[in-house]
């Protein structure tokens, strides 16, 4: 009796929670009902149309015209772009040239040795014979040079990555009134699609390899500013005054207490860096980063699915490589015989000794007739599945009839929907949803970035854009959340997926375009599905954990009252993973949306396109207008999907 009493005790007081959280929303939604009473009918007697109002409207075409203009024709002789920008630029140029001839001096055999000795130091064997075998794969795929110019910028912009990204961590963890000021920031920079991220550099350094690499950078630094102020400030408090007894300074408790502390934060944080940075790196391939995002651009704009796929593949292997070994490193921190410098040494000269040996024997480059060349059997493949798959499969249609479907039972209904809506019904609709899940704070937010974007007279696409975001979620709330429940209740599920979601999780956005055109053609139901692929690993995962994190005496209480497995789920484990499904659902609706703007490359329309449009045609205007609401409709979606610490913590 007394094993059972505490379980009983632990839920009533989880039923008295929950029971508090109701009776507060159900005051909340009573408030709503009686401002709506009041306010929509005077709303609809002033404005009855669904667009939104012209006289609320700022037109910025002429200004941003005019600023586009002024750039252009001062940047060649303005102090500003002589003496700061100019050699900014400058600086990338020569970095990513100078890794870029030290790559092709090295040599294919060259590369390949120190890639393979650096994951058997750091993560073992295993490890390295898998990256040797990745780094010779993208030279059989003929795709070498590409390879070593997307590694170069890579190299460049990590680099600047994990230096900005540190100092912003150190001054953010050692100072509490830098952090209050440096999280908002961070936590808009979190969930900015990347898209947003080229419009502002290409207007200062225009396109090329300057624009490419800091784009990438300002993307890929704050993972790394984020956990290095979570490493520095989280740091034990009995081992930092156990060293600020011993009269150590402010300087060498940095050095020999809190940054050994927070190593395995670093590294993580490394971790997040380099992999945000490949995606942001093939992106950037639309504003002229070149190498293997350009080859995939350039191939998906001609609808050349082999091409693409060849060009695709080592962007995944690089991915899948990057990640694994500094994931390895982390773990394998504090490892005598990994970090043994003699060791490190006998690897340097086993590296050098088969560059020298590639350059004597004359083997830099990858030879041709090494190369096998996949674009042609792929394409062939691709033109079965379109005879077979894309249309011809028997009673239950093909893909392309599916997506056909898609877009005109859910889609089209859902976008023109939202665009019937009276604009002032969305705002209270976004007001409510945002206030009923957070504070007034939020909701004020939300509504203000919503109303930004009629403003900024883009309402119709933003809600084309949104309407798309809303059906992919959907999808990948169905699908995310049935996985998750099946991987949180049993082991062998969670293990067969894991390697699936690993490889899933670490692959670039622009990658996931590929396959759906191969099998959906171009237009919006293909840029949903992407966006529902990318978004469903994070949703799986975050639901698994949540799921398997409630506290077994809550289940054993409910066994012992005899509730079954699928009461167990509905009325013990659902409400109890509550803040961890509300985060799936917070991440899943950003993941959504940054590859709903990414494909607008492959006929997704709206905001996605003209953001396109804008960089392809020197539109600056347009694409800018289009990545500003871009960012006011990430903000609203965020604010609306996430609650406040304050309310989690009464959710408690």
């Amino acid at each position: 009796m007394a094993t059972a009493t505490a379980p009983i005790g632990h839920t009533g007081l989880a039923d008295r929670a929950r029971a508090l959280v109701r009776h507060r929303a159900a005051g909340k939604l009573l408030l709503l009902a009686l401002a709506a009473a009041v306010i929509v009918p005077f709303l609809n007697a002033r404005w009855a149309s669904g667009t939104w109002p012209h006289a609320l409207t700022v037109d910025l075409t002429d200004p941003l015209g005019k600023v586009s203009t002024w750039i252009i024709d001062n940047r060649d002789s303005h102090p500003l772009f002589l003496y700061f920008f100019g050699y900014i630029s400058n600086a990338v140029v020569l970095s990513v040239r100078a890794v870029y001839l030290v790559l092709l001096a090295a040599g294919w055999a060259g590369v390949t040795a120190v890639a393979a000795l650096v994951a058997w130091r750091t993560a073992g064997v295993r490890l390295a014979l898998g990256t040797a075998a990745a780094f010779l794969t993208c030279g059989l795929l003929g795709m070498w040079v590409p390879t070593m110019q997307t590694l170069a910028l890579m190299v460049v912009a990590v680099l600047a990555s994990v230096a900005l990204g540190t100092l912003l961590g150190l001054a953010a963890g050692l100072s509490d009134r830098t952090y209050r000021a440096l999280r908002p920031v961070l936590d808009t920079m979190q969930v900015l699609p990347a898209f947003a991220y080229l419009l502002p550099v290409v207007l200062v350094f225009g396109i090329g390899v300057p624009a490419a690499v800091l784009a990438t950078v300002v993307y890929a630094a704050p993972p790394m500013a984020r956990l290095t102020a979570l490493g520095l400030r989280g740091a034990d408090t009995g081992v930092m005054e156990a060293v600020a007894s011993l009269g150590a300074t402010a300087r060498q408790r940095l050095l020999t207490a809190r940054l050994p502390l927070a190593r395995k934060e670093l590294l993580l944080g490394l971790n997040q860096t380099i992999m945000m940075a490949l995606s942001m790196a093939v992106i950037a391939s639309v504003i002229g980063a070149g190498g293997l995002g350009d080859r995939v651009y350039q191939a998906l704009a001609s609808v050349d699915v082999g091409a693409a796929l060849a060009a695709g593949i080592p962007i995944v292997l690089l991915a899948v490589v990057l990640d694994r070994v500094t994931g390895a490193a982390g773990e394998r921190l504090g490892g005598d015989s990994r970090g043994n410098p003699r060791a490190w040494a006998y690897a340097a000269v086993v590296a050098v000794a088969v560059a020298l040996a590639g350059r004597l024997t004359d083997l830099l480059d990858w030879p041709d007739a090494w190369a096998v060349h996949i674009a042609e059997p792929v394409n062939r493949a691709v033109d079965w599945m379109t005879d077979h798959l894309y249309s011809g499969v028997p009673y239950i249609g093909g893909t392309a009839d599916w997506a056909g479907h898609f877009t005109t039972w859910i889609l089209d209904p859902l976008r023109d929907g939202l665009q019937w809506l009276p604009w002032w019904s969305v705002l209270l609709i976004v007001a409510a949803l945002a206030w009923l899940i957070g504070t007034w704070r939020t909701a004020l937010t939300a509504v203000l970035a919503m109303a930004a974007i009629g403003v900024l007279g883009v309402w119709k696409p933003s809600l084309d854009t949104l309407s798309q975001v809303l059906a992919a979620v959907a999808v990948t709330l169905v699908l995310g959340f049935a996985i998750g429940i099946a991987a949180a209740r049993s082991e062998r599920v969670e293990r067969l997926l894991r390697p699936v979601l690993d490889v899933f999780q670490t692959m670039p956005q622009f990658v996931y375009l590929i396959p759906v055109v191969a099998l959906f053609g171009v237009g919006r139901a293909p840029a949903v599905a992407a966006a529902v692929v990318y978004a469903l690993p994070a949703v799986v995962r975050i639901t698994t954990q949540g799921l398997r994190a409630v506290d077994p005496a809550a289940l054993e209480s409910a066994r012992s009252l005899g509730a079954t497995s699928g009461q167990q789920l509905r009325q013990v484990q659902l409400p109890l993973a509550r803040p961890a499904l509300l985060l799936a659902v917070n991440q899943g609706v950003v993941l959504v949306l940054a590859v709903v703007i990414i494909g607008g490359l492959v006929g997704g329309g709206a905001l996605g396109y003209d953001v396109v449009f804008g960089l392809a045609q020197g539109d600056l205007a347009t694409g800018l207008v289009a990545g500003a609401a871009i960012v006011c409709l990430g903000l609203m979606l965020d604010r609306v999907t996430q609650p406040t610490e304050r309310r989690a913590k009464k959710g408690a």
